[in-house]
């Protein structure tokens, strides 16, 4: 570890807290519903919008509501998403002729996507055309993050709101979030990224030549564009099979750093708006501080570990961090930092490849998505994932004062409890179970490149990734057959909206709530005490769960790089 390398952590977390009180207060803004700067160029559209679909934006809906149009409107992008895919070889922009997809992977990253999970099994330059980049991929890299924003506001609104039958209007909250936040920030990142050297063309390839002479055809299109919302909506997907390790979609130290900071950006803005929407500033500071305690503690490890670099190279006189997989332009530091934050947000995105980690250095990516994402998290989903953790933890520490638990106002009564602890349960229940199949059907066990433990951290990575929508991966696992394609893409759909519909549901409750104002005996939940139980909370209900699995994986495999040993 170094000096350089140190700063450019403590520089990104400096400049994340200075961002979250600006971006919350935006996004404050779009939760109210109220008027900002952006509505005279706007306005005209989102009226417009609604007027073609018939929607009155101020109807509100109840919860069930609200999960219906919710769940429709994302079955109908996943159909769309597999026609155009399934057709990709007769539409047009398809400059390299590349085929319709199949119809297991049309379906996997039909509802990959349709998730913000953007699992890739395909090498997009390789497989996707254009169009198919542009209409059936980015297309969710915005609607699929509104989606998760919106929910955030919905749960916000179950806390904050007294005696309430609605909890907002899906519609007009995705709508909003779409052309006041994603689509503008999203405009300005990618004429930055075009000013680096990313591309931004409707040509499918470039001829050069290379220094040795040889001729090379380079694959291109509109790449800026898709790599401005996927970093922003937290969505992961990259144009190249590379990601942003690629020079064309993250070209230089500068630009990875603007990457990790977009990652996190309306992540922690949120945290901000929920203490806003409660009236109360320091809950949203109290979870950002629990959220950023297990951050660092993560980015530590990682860094630490590929700095120390692979014990086996080391017993064989070889000294030095572990470059394997890691650009040179970004460097231990930036890698580690930049694998920690994608994370612990549910993007996906990586600019070095996990596979080539450490084993502690990779058991932490793999930790974080089974934590929940909850850390920062992906675009809304972090943030109403963390509160129900926060739930959890109120009622245990209503156990610990002997009286019914509050939070933020509102009494946390067995049915929040209950629906709290079966959206959590998902993860663990799907991830484990698909890892276990994988892990004694000759389909799977054809997919991990590796032997032994590594191989099983491939298999277990790869259920972790889609159960928890991250989309990263061990890119050992050959994961392009029908059974991966079918299993995940199951596990994606699951993992997704199997935790939306009992949050939702938790929301409603809420909403019909008295407020109850805190007294002498309430539980504080907005000092140290309240951080370390959030932090305690969710380490034990997801370390623990997993505490097996990483046994027989990246810790089995970090004792055997300790003693020699290759898979």
């Amino acid at each position: 570890m170094t000096f350089q390398g140190w700063i450019l952590i403590l520089a990104f977390v400096g400049i994340l807290l200075a961002l979250t009180k600006p971006m919350g207060l935006w996004l404050f803004a779009l939760y109210e519903g109220r008027r900002t700067p952006l509505h005279t160029v706007f306005g005209p559209i989102e009226s417009g919008f609604y007027k073609l679909a018939g929607i009155d934006p101020s109807e509100e809906q109840g919860w069930r509501r609200y999960a219906v149009h919710m769940l429709i409107f994302n079955a109908a992008l996943l159909l769309f998403t597999y026609i155009v895919l399934r057709l990709q070889g007769v539409l047009p922009l398809n400059g390299l002729g590349y085929a319709g997809i199949g119809a297991d992977g049309a379906f996997n990253t039909a509802v990959s996507f349709t998730t913000n999970t953007n699992w890739q099994w395909y090498s997009g330059e390789a497989a996707m055309s254009n169009l198919s980049q542009m209409l059936a991929l980015t297309i969710h890299n915005f609607l699929s993050a509104a989606t998760g924003i919106a929910l955030a506001f919905a749960l916000f609104r179950g806390f904050a709101r007294r005696e309430a039958s609605g909890i907002g209007n899906f519609w007009a909250d995705v709508t909003r979030v779409t052309l006041y936040l994603l689509l503008p920030i999203s405009i300005v990142y990618a004429i930055y990224l075009i000013a680096s050297g990313v591309p931004q063309t409707l040509a499918a390839s470039v001829d050069v030549t290379t220094l040795e002479g040889v001729k090379q055809t380079l694959a291109l299109g509109p790449v800026a564009s898709q790599e401005a919302i996927k970093m922003l909506g937290t969505n992961g997907g990259g144009f190249f099979n590379a990601n942003s390790a690629h020079p064309f979609e993250n070209p230089s130290a500068l630009t990875n750093l603007v990457q990790m900071l977009s990652i996190f950006l309306i992540g922690v803005g949120l945290t901000y708006t929920f203490g806003k929407a409660v009236g109360n500033v320091r809950q949203g500071w109290a979870i950002l501080a629990a959220m950023m305690t297990i951050f660092l503690v993560g980015v530590t490890v990682v860094y630490w570990q590929e700095a120390a670099g692979n014990p086996i190279l080391h017993n064989l006189g070889i000294a030095g961090s572990n470059m394997e997989g890691k650009e040179v332009r970004f460097g231990i530091a930036a890698s580690a930092l930049f694998s920690v934050v994608t994370t612990a947000a549910s993007c996906g995105a990586v600019n070095a490849m996990h596979d080539s980690f450490t084993a502690l250095g990779g058991m932490i990516p793999l930790l974080n998505i089974q934590l929940g994402e909850v850390v920062i998290g992906g675009v809304g989903a972090g943030i109403y994932g963390f509160l129900l953790f926060a739930i959890l933890a109120v009622f245990v520490a209503g156990l610990m004062v002997g009286r019914t638990p509050e939070y933020v106002g509102k009494k946390i009564e067995s049915r929040e409890v209950k629906l709290a602890v079966l959206a959590i349960a998902v993860l663990p229940l799907i991830i484990l179970g698909g890892t276990a199949i994988a892990s004694v059907l000759d389909v799977g066990l054809a997919g991990p490149l590796n032997k032994g433990p590594h191989g099983f951290s491939e298999i277990l990575y790869g259920f972790t990734s889609a159960v928890g929508n991250n989309g990263s991966a061990f890119a050992g696992l050959t994961s392009g057959t029908p059974f991966y394609n079918g299993m995940l893409g199951v596990a994606m759909w699951i993992g997704r909206f199997c935790v939306i519909v009992p949050m939702l549901a938790i929301a409603g409750g809420l909403a019909a709530k008295k407020y109850t104002p805190e007294t002498a005996g309430s539980f504080p939940t907005t000092g140290p005490l309240w951080t370390g139980l959030l932090v305690g909370i969710v380490l034990i209900i997801g370390g623990l769960t997993f505490l097996p699995s990483l046994a027989l994986g990246p810790i089995a495999d970090h004792v055997a790089m300790i003693n020699g040993q290759t898979f």
